[in-house]
């Protein structure tokens, strides 16, 4: 399974997945504790490595530079990665900020608003045919476009349910829209050929699935916007 060392190696990118302690650099939250949790099936050291974005981690994965990583099931990486059975998933919506007035997604198609988006990522994949009047303005990181909107260069922003709600914390008066345009749902992305590795991730998932694994991560690291996939 493991290229030349008893390590798995995970490739991460900047999502609502992980966050990084300001003080001591560490890695934290739901996707480093379930990284280190399956690492841990298999009896291996955990390596993680971040990447700017997933179409550099999905490269990562072709090269062999990584062993495998979480990502939004999309059509288009099938094309170079296989997937695991789905773990998670979470709704794409808005964070309005103070005083927009925005309290749905309808009323944001106007042609002077300017929505911040990750370029290259699921949340804009799924924007395509929803949005025509609005202007996209891009970022290459969730934390980046969240300071568009912040610093007044965007006027509400797009993206995954829970690193909504935690951007939300940051902008007091500010409000994540209930209501949603899509749907975003995780799976671990192995290179194609590593079939011994899709297998030991499947088999990881269902364990986590029957054991109620991925429920008490969650808790634990406090993720909020999230549910665990419990059937394919």
């Amino acid at each position: 399974m493991q290229r030349g060392e008893n390590s798995i190696r995970f490739g991460l990118f900047p999502s609502f997945f992980y966050t990084q302690d300001r003080q001591t650099g560490a890695l934290e939250g739901f996707g480093i504790e379930l990284a280190h949790s399956f690492a841990r099936a298999l009896g291996r050291e955990l390596r993680l490595t971040e990447y700017a974005a997933p179409p550099q981690v999905v490269q990562a994965l072709k090269s062999g530079d990584c062993d495998i990583a979480a990502m939004g099931l999309d059509p288009g990486r099938g094309r170079d990665v296989e997937f695991s059975p789905p773990w998670l998933r979470a709704d794409f919506t808005f964070l309005a900020p103070p005083g927009s007035g925005i309290e749905t997604i309808a009323d944001i198609d106007r042609p002077d608003l300017r929505v911040a988006v990750v370029r290259n990522h699921a949340m804009d994949f799924a924007l395509e045919g929803k949005l025509f009047r609005a202007e996209r303005v891009y970022a290459t990181t969730p934390d980046e476009a969240f300071g568009m909107v912040r610093g007044g260069e965007a006027d509400i922003l797009a993206g995954i349910r829970p690193g909504l709600l935690r951007h939300a914390g940051m902008m007091p008066g500010s409000t994540v829209l209930k209501d949603r345009y899509g749907e975003n749902i995780l799976a671990f992305a192995v290179a194609k050929g590593r079939d011994e590795l899709l297998s030991a991730a499947t088999r990881f998932v269902t364990n986590a699935r029957e054991t109620g694994l991925l429920q008490r991560i969650i808790e634990e690291t406090g993720l909020g916007g999230a549910e665990p996939v419990l059937v394919s």
